[in-house]
């Protein structure tokens, strides 16, 4: 694998971790972050950081974007362009909505870059460990080349389609997610209420019909499962307020789509509450806690 100079912009909780990996993967890696708090502590995990955006990209011959929001990765790009190598690959592994990753790769082909939507799977666990699942959307052609860094960030990358197919799969995907989690998290509360012990629960349902991640691998009560983000305090492997941001996206893209979500827009709307009460910090499973609050 040849090394490539890879300019990664967004050092937080993904972002930095993404850094370290590429870094270790033997990439030559350059950082930048708008916030002070997040070059000093990408700084300290041994990344090289940029004193600005013009400096990262300096010569980069692929530019990694992770963050907050379509806005965002639209103005990097913007400011990007004339300071990467010519033809850079670009890519973006935020989690942002269609419309805009669509714009960021009408971008990209009007400056002659091939560019890629990636958002990703697997929380800032799967960042440390890359083991990251990549949902990828632009031409075939760009998601080869870039290859050497995906795998250097995670286990796996699958494409999905043309521009923004990326972020239609994540967006389903976690409308999926968020929507099992409250229903798991409902069976264990009416379990509570009547008797039976979450381990029983769990024994049968993880080799039932009612089996599924929410349940096996992220057990929103303390106890049948050891790694779950309930016997760490619901310390945040994906936070809540992460899970609200990802299912207002789906709800948007369903409203203009013309699509039915009902399940997906009503997970919406507890996750909502939930964030409203002071719980957007807490992982997304501590959900269970709001439904508690509920029962009369």
């Amino acid at each position: 694998m040849k090394p490539q100079r890879v300019a990664l912009v967004g050092l937080g909780n993904m972002g930095r971790p993404m850094a370290v990996n590429l870094a270790k993967a033997g990439h030559d890696v350059m950082g930048f972050d708008l916030s002070d708090a997040a070059r000093r502590q990408a700084a300290d995990a041994g990344i090289a950081v940029a004193a600005s955006l013009r400096e990262a990209g300096q010569g980069a011959e692929t530019l990694i974007t992770m963050l907050p929001a379509g806005s965002h990765v639209l103005s990097v790009w913007q400011d990007a362009f004339t300071h990467l190598s010519p033809g850079a690959l670009m890519v973006d592994c935020s989690t942002i909505d269609v419309a805009s990753a669509r714009a960021a790769h009408e971008l990209a082909a009007m400056h002659g870059n091939p560019s890629l939507d990636a958002p990703v799977s697997g929380g800032t666990k799967g960042a440390a460990a890359a083991t990251l699942t990549f949902m990828v959307g632009g031409r075939v052609e760009a998601f080869e080349r870039a290859r050497p860094v995906l795998d250097a960030l995670g286990a796996r990358a699958v494409h999905c389609g043309e521009a923004g197919a990326g972020q239609v799969a994540k967006m389903c995907n976690n409308m999926i997610l968020g929507v099992s989690m409250i229903a798991v998290a409902e069976a264990f509360v009416l379990a509570e209420q009547h008797g039976l012990s979450a381990q029983a629960l769990f024994d049968v349902a993880a080799t039932s019909s009612g089996q599924c991640w929410s349940l096996t691998s992220y057990c929103p009560v303390p106890g049948p499962v050891p790694a779950s983000p309930a016997n760490h305090a619901y310390r945040p492997g994906f936070a809540t307020a992460l899970m609200l941001k990802d299912l207002r996206l789906a709800k948007e893209a369903a409203r203009t789509a013309g699509a039915a979500t009902p399940l997906g827009a009503h997970a919406e709307a507890i996750y909502a509450a939930f964030d409203a009460e002071g719980g957007g910090g807490d992982d997304f499973s501590a959900v269970i806690r709001h439904l508690r609050r509920q029962m009369t």
